[in-house]
């Protein structure tokens, strides 16, 4: 199986591994809006002591902090450099429950089918060659009734503004040339590919910036930045 993967994604987030765990560093956006997510997930199923894989982890914000509340959590990522870090990170904060892994997401597909509870993909769909592959993989990773979750950015011109000139240029507020506007996806079309493979949209929300405030919030306008909820249907 050749990786759904961009060799220069991974080598560009990789050679900044170190700087993840950092809030108020290069990836200070990512711890930013971790509560957020976290917020959402749980709008929708009580996690403690579920089983849970996190697709695209990174060095683990998202991973870790889900294992701080219970879950059984695995993370995934096709970077050694960010799975090190992951792991050290864990270990330095004691965090239990927590697994990392360097695996393809349809790789695990393959040898753990219909084996957890929920399954997160936060901020990963618009860096891979085929989004649909890591949407169907997820679909094929979770239980009958489970929930899938994707964070993705929305293909509007208000979106490159604000994700792109504002954030990566002018605010700074994300390394320079993270994201590519042609890769991000209209929530029109992840619902459709996400019904394809039987998972059935259940609600879907935006993640607003004020710049003066400099806080993040869960919010109506998904014309940026969104976060979907899917739910496996037998």
């Amino acid at each position: 199986m050749t990786d759904n993967v961009h060799a220069h994604e991974i080598h560009k987030f990789g050679s900044m591994a170190e700087l993840w765990w950092d809030k108020q560093g290069e990836f200070k956006t990512l711890h930013a809006v971790n509560p957020l997510r976290l917020k959402f997930i749980q709008e929708y199923l009580s996690i403690a002591g579920k089983r849970a894989v996190d697709v695209g982890c990174g060095g683990g914000i998202l991973t870790e902090a889900l294992a701080q509340l219970g879950v059984n959590a695995l993370g995934i990522d096709l970077s050694h450099d960010l799975i090190d870090v992951a792991e050290l990170h864990a270990l330095e904060t004691e965090t239990a429950s927590v697994n990392y892994q360097k695996i393809a997401v349809e790789k695990l597909a393959e040898e753990q089918p219909e084996s957890f509870d929920f399954v997160t993909c936060m901020e990963m769909l618009e860096h891979v060659p085929d989004a649909g592959s890591i949407v169907a993989a997820c679909a094929k990773l979770v239980k009958s009734d489970g929930m899938v979750f994707f964070s993705t950015l929305n293909r509007k011109p208000k979106a490159f503004l604000l994700a792109i000139v504002a954030a990566e240029y002018v605010l700074q507020m994300v390394p320079k040339g993270t994201h590519e506007y042609k890769t991000f996806i209209k929530p029109s079309e992840l619902s459709q590919t996400a019904r394809a493979v039987g998972l059935e949209l259940q609600g879907i929300i935006g993640i607003e910036y004020n710049p003066l405030t400099q806080h993040f919030s869960l919010g109506k306008d998904v014309d940026v930045n969104y976060i979907a909820a899917f739910k496996k249907i037998a």
